[in-house]
């Protein structure tokens, strides 16, 4: 196809085409359960710490003293020894059992901790770690040294991590989460995952992310799955191997902001994907998923939506070079996409795709987009696809 050299404005409406299927059929098993318990999302905006790492009261805490670490609470020492993860966990341990109010551990001081093992925090524990902590060796399962596993009222202040993890932070079948200042520059590995793989009959609940930095994983750098009320303030991800930010069967929930270069080069993934029927809430798509700014430099895909989900609104979109598709919407619906600005630049095509075993697109719309040196491509058609107010530079466009 040739290339237009002048750019022009582009509008255009398609109404309904054809009668869309319901969602049903072997292929789109009902992953949702109890919709009729759905919460309302986290209402607390993402907020940065206010306090540096260990101000603050505490009720225990582990020291790095030379090449010893010593736990303690007040006046009784509950660990002394080499192993950071041991102090850390001593620490913990030493928290009132059966509270059913938060008690704060401050780690002091920077260690290593082997990849197959964790360090597990129960109901209302608080973690600062003033620190780095150095993951090495490998592992297999569900491993981190930050874990939670059937819990309730967890925080993570400050945790700053390099190595080789499975996972930096793992928790599943949680509620009420609070992730502040995470700072994690691995070499292989997930950086957080939060999910409710355990038990899917019931949600993670009441999940906030303030601001976490990911490079070199090998893996995602934010991953949920079966998360009921997600806010996030702002994920940064470089050089990591698949998705910047991926959420799949999330909903009502909030992200500020996605920064990716480099996320999932030479893959299908996306600095912001979402996938098995993220946004579904019981049978539909009310709007839930709300994104404030998605940028997305070199890597694979920008924005990927994949796998009947949607209830979607992205604000703001910056994709720049990506090797594979600049946005694929597949197989998604009511997906608002650019609903205040947006630019592409280079890199794959603007697509909107289907995929046989799920009913198509519907209800789409992309807008106010300024596409240079790309190009904007639907097929199959949708149902109530809408492109609107898009610019295109040395740009084509191929729709219903």
């Amino acid at each position: 196809m040739g290339r237009r050299a002048a750019p022009h404005l582009i509008g255009k409406t398609a109404g309904a085409r054809g009668r869309r299927a319901g969602v049903t059929g072997a292929c789109a098993t009902a992953l949702l359960t109890g919709a009729a318990l759905l919460t309302a999302p986290a209402s607390a905006a993402p907020q940065q710490a206010a306090a540096a790492c260990g101000e603050g009261s505490y009720q225990a805490e582990a020291v790095l003293n030379g090449s010893t670490w010593t736990a303690r609470r007040g006046s009784s020492v509950t660990y002394t020894g080499t192993d950071m993860r041991a102090a850390m966990q001593a620490a913990v341990n030493s928290l009132t059992a059966g509270r059913t109010s938060k008690e704060r551990v401050v780690v002091r001081g920077s260690g290593a901790i082997g990849a197959g093992s964790r360090v597990s925090l129960p109901s209302y524990t608080v973690l600062d770690v003033c620190g780095t902590i150095d993951v090495t060796g490998s592992g297999s399962g569900d491993q981190a040294p930050v874990y939670a596993r059937g819990a309730r009222d967890i925080e993570v202040q400050h945790l700053n991590l390099t190595g080789t993890p499975l996972y930096g932070i793992f928790m599943r079948n949680v509620t009420n989460v609070v992730l502040g200042r995470i700072d994690m520059r691995l070499s292989r590995g997930l950086g957080v995952r939060i999910d409710n793989r355990g038990d899917t009959s019931q949600w993670t609940r009441n999940v906030r992310i303030d601001d976490v930095y990911v490079s070199g994983a090998s893996s995602h750098a934010v991953e949920t799955y079966g998360v009921d009320g997600l806010t996030i303030g702002t994920v940064t991800a470089r050089n990591v191997g698949e998705s910047g930010l991926l959420l799949n069967q999330t909903i009502n929930a909030t992200v500020t902001k996605v920064d990716a270069d480099g996320a999932g080069a030479g893959t299908g993934y996306a600095a912001f994907r979402m996938a098995n029927r993220n946004g579904r809430i019981g049978s539909g798509y009310p709007t839930n998923v709300r994104v404030g700014e998605v940028v997305a430099r070199g890597g694979g895909r920008g924005v990927f939506c994949v796998s009947e989900s949607g209830g979607a609104t992205i604000d703001r979109v910056t994709i720049s070079n990506t090797g594979n598709n600049a946005i694929l919407i597949e197989n998604c619906y009511n997906v608002n996409l650019a609903a205040q600005s947006g630019s592409v630049t280079g890199g794959g095509e603007i697509r909107l795709a289907a995929r046989s075993e799920f009913p198509n697109n519907s209800d789409i719309t992309v807008q106010n987009l300024r596409v240079t040196n790309s190009s904007i491509r639907e097929s199959p058609c949708g149902d109530n696809t809408t492109f609107r107010n898009n610019t295109l530079v040395n740009s084509t466009q191929t729709i219903c």
